[in-house]
């Protein structure tokens, strides 16, 4: 069995889903995907909750960590200035579609919605996964950042 089974069985009504394969239309990072850059935070957030030494909800962590990026536009697009203020207000909408579209719970769109602490400063991740989330996000965007600069 594969050490990320459980992942991909967490995962795999998600990548499935055609809102998420969108996803793969806008970038987030130099020329990755949205939807690279949530697969990469799901897997970092995941080997970060089976190493961390108290439990976790591995179902909550990984569909908040899948989902946390779920705003579903290019945020590099001028035009209107919809998309203004990008990194205060895109939690909020991502959290927003995860419960219209897959119907997440209250601690999976809190995990959404806080991830873009500590720039959203009172939105403090309240649960062990959702400061996993925050941390893994922040740690994928700073090596996918770094990497476009080569």
């Amino acid at each position: 069995m594969s050490e990320y089974s459980e992942l991909e069985r967490i995962l795999e009504p998600f990548i499935s889903a055609e809102h998420v394969q969108k996803m793969k239309k806008y970038i987030q990072h130099g020329t990755v995907t949205t939807y690279d850059h949530c697969y990469s935070v799901a897997k970092m957030a995941y080997r970060i909750g089976r190493a961390v030494p108290f439990s976790v909800d591995m179902e909550s962590l990984v569909k908040g960590a899948m989902l946390h990026d779920f705003y579903l536009y290019d945020w590099h697009e001028r035009g209107d200035g919809s998309h203004r203020m990008h990194g205060f207000r895109h939690a909020k909408r991502a959290a927003g579609n995860a419960v219209f579209i897959f119907d997440v719970d209250e601690k999976v769109y809190r995990i959404i919605y806080c991830h873009m602490w500590p720039l959203n400063p009172f939105r403090f991740p309240r649960s062990r996964e959702g400061l996993i989330v925050c941390v893994a996000d922040k740690c994928v965007a700073f090596y996918e950042t770094i990497s476009m600069r080569r």
